[in-house]
């Protein structure tokens, strides 16, 4: 899984693995790899407590908030969840936002994070390919052709993308199937 930040955030997940959770609202999301079993129950959770937080404020908790409700259940716990999870979202007090939580609970505010076991593969790529300011359709792409290389490697990176665009206005969702995905790296690295 993959997340970039700016005035909005590209989402994605691969079929098998990784799996998308919106929380409470359409402008957070969790995306979670590791124990399944673990992270849904952290996601549960921190999906009632966001909800509870909302109904006392009056207004929806902000990215950070949601990112501190995970690092919390999963620091608490280090010693019984086996997860791993990218929280990333818009709000208002501070835009597009990524935080990882990998194994542990430590929580990283980043340009851009991947985790689940993909990762490995394209950490180097991203570090190069990656630059503050791209546009919308720029960092799409990179997302795109990062999950791809991936997915190339990685027996349980999936088949397709599912890519998630979070901005002010919501979030856009596209799916790029496997034909597509192929093409996508070929075009990014010739560009």
């Amino acid at each position: 899984m993959t997340e970039l930040s700016g005035d909005w955030c590209g989402m994605q997940a691969p079929e098998t693995g990784t799996t998308i959770v919106a929380v409470s609202y359409d402008k957070v999301f969790l995306l979670r790899s590791g124990s399944a079993a673990d992270t849904q129950l952290v996601s549960d959770y921190v999906r009632y407590y966001a909800e509870q937080h909302a109904i006392g404020l009056e207004q929806p908790p902000s990215v950070k908030t949601i990112a501190n409700l995970v690092k919390q259940m999963n620091y608490q716990n280090k010693q019984m969840l086996l997860g791993a999870m990218i929280i990333a979202g818009w709000d208002r007090e501070a835009g597009g936002q990524v935080y990882g939580c990998p194994i542990g609970g430590t929580l990283l505010e980043e340009p851009w994070t991947t985790d689940g076991s993909g990762s490995t593969y394209i950490w180097g790529f991203l570090d190069h390919a990656f630059r503050d300011n791209m546009s919308r359709s720029e960092a799409e792409e990179l997302v795109i052709a990062s999950i791809s290389l991936a997915m190339a490697r990685d027996g349980s990176s999936g088949g397709v993308v599912r890519l998630i665009t979070i901005s002010k206005d919501g979030a856009e969702r596209r799916l790029v199937k496997g034909d597509e995905v192929l093409e996508a790296i070929f075009l990014f690295l010739v560009a």
